[in-house]
């Protein structure tokens, strides 16, 4: 195919730039693999950290721009709801069993060292993906304890966080380290929307399909607003679930059981974090308008999947946990999930089971490239084209730790499409709850007299599980 002649005399930059992506079919995402093919998607996906499912309302540009645009996932969870476990599954597509990674402790069973020393790095989405002429960029959080002194394998652009700190904070980008100081505009959601929209510009350019990867720090403790958004939900309080604070939890297990309810002034704490939360989560909404509008600017909005969602939620006093995750609790396991793309019908919603050892498949399958027989998860593509006949009926939850202090808080379990949740803990204390009567999870159901034999038994397969496995375990019964 002969390329158009340009008229230099007549033309921009800006044109003349524009006309040249043309040209190489950069406007596409063109793939590598030569004239003809039809153009390979691109990918955003952008991970809040600790981000509540019900935190979304207070971010209405992202509900306009991809909810309404796209959809909306009403059942879509995490199997350890930790920070480092779930971003390796979401990585490596396993679940945290597979991938080796627990805790967010730095040792061999948690943080980057763990995801490290088993060997993640040398193979997951990003890899793949590079390899497949994508060009892959990383903005923001990777993994606790990543000590800055490498890009890992199969990262192009590589501006990775390694604090919490929304001001004064040191980035490492290439290996090379730069810090950011207090000024407004060193406001690190920001800083990292900049640089994201600049990989974009970047990609388009070079004619190479791209995957973003954008994990900002926001919600996560401590929750600093960007200075224009302070005061945005002065008062505003946490939600008050009749689970809140629960009245009796002597059905739970010990170390909540023998928790005191809270008290006043721990009650103002949490609503005082709530706000901070909330109005931190205003730039998070403006980092995603403006990725959208850069999208729409460089012309490859309609070939591009945005996706939205968090590693893991957050307790407010529900079952009197202060400020906690990692239970098998709906406020710690469910996050939320916006999908736009080409596609994706918009306006549209489903109650299909989605999990984040789903994401990688789904990138893996939308691109063309063979997923590895290691993954645990599922391509998401039937739902998001409404074709998905046959879904999983369950998911996992598991939960190990390294303390040997702590063993009581180790548990595996299951959650079913029909709200059935099922946890056995280290110790042996069990819980039964159906969501469907009880969705607060206020009465444990369980009885040892009657114990769920079908529910334990899938809880045995899924701990067990790897690859196709997995999905057998899950499809089950």
């Amino acid at each position: 195919m002969k390329k158009p002649i340009l008229v230099l005399a007549s033309v921009s930059l800006g044109a003349l730039l524009l006309a040249v992506a043309y040209a190489f079919g950069a406007l596409g995402g063109a793939p590598r693999s030569g004239q003809g093919s039809p153009p390979k998607p691109n990918f955003v996906f952008i991970l809040a950290d600790d981000m509540r499912y019900d935190e979304l309302k207070y971010m209405p540009k992202t509900r306009s721009l991809l909810g309404a645009e796209g959809m909306s996932f009403n059942e879509a969870f995490v199997s350890d709801a930790l920070c480092c476990p779930s971003r390796a599954t979401i990585l490596r597509g396993q679940y945290a069993h597979n991938t080796g990674v627990w805790t967010n402790d730095i040792g061999p069973n948690g943080g980057w060292e763990a995801y490290e020393s088993h060997g993640n790095e040398s193979d997951n989405v990003a890899t793949r993906l590079n390899d497949a002429g994508y060009s892959t960029g990383l903005f923001g959080k990777y993994f606790n304890g990543y000590r800055g002194t490498s890009v890992p394998p199969g990262w192009d652009e590589w501006f990775a966080t390694t604090t919490f700190y929304y001001f004064d904070y040191p980035v490492d980008r290439g290996g090379t380290t730069r810090h950011y100081g207090t000024d407004e505009s060193d406001y690190s959601t920001d800083v990292l929307g900049r640089h994201t929209r600049q990989f974009i510009d970047t990609s388009v350019a070079s004619g190479e399909p791209f995957f973003a990867y954008v994990a900002p720090v926001a919600p996560h403790w401590p929750a600093t607003p960007a200075p224009r958004d302070l005061h945005t939900y002065d008062s505003d309080k946490a939600p008050r679930p009749p689970s809140f604070n629960e009245r009796d939890v002597s059905d739970k297990p010990p170390r909540i059981s023998r928790q005191p309810r809270l008290s006043a002034n721990q009650i103002r704490q949490i609503d005082a974090l709530h706000e901070r939360r909330v109005e931190s989560l205003q730039a998070l909404d403006d980092l995603v308008e403006g990725v959208v509008k850069k999208l729409k600017n460089a012309g490859v909005l309609d070939n591009t999947y945005i996706l939205f969602t968090s590693d893991n939620g957050w307790h407010f006093g529900e079952h009197r946990i202060e400020d906690e995750k990692w239970r098998p609790y709906e406020e710690s396991i469910h996050v939320p999930l916006l999908v736009r793309g080409p596609g994706v019908a918009a306006g549209s919603t489903t109650d299909k089971l989605a999990l984040n050892t789903d994401f990688f498949p789904t990138f893996t399958d939308l691109a063309g490239i063979q997923t590895p027989s290691y993954v645990d998860g599922r391509s998401l593509r039937p739902v998001l084209e409404s074709s998905a006949s046959n879904w999983r009926t369950a998911i996992l939850l598991e939960r190990r730790i390294s303390s040997s202090t702590s063993r009581a808080s180790e548990y595996y379990g299951i959650r079913t499409d029909g709200g059935t949740k099922y946890v056995e803990y280290q110790g042996g204390f069990r819980e039964l709850y159906v969501l469907s009567r009880d969705p607060y999870e206020l009465s444990n159901e369980y009885d040892a007299a009657k114990p769920p034999d079908k529910l334990a038994s899938r809880v045995l397969a899924l701990k067990a599980c790897t690859g196709d496995s997995c999905r057998a375990a899950e499809n089950g019964p």
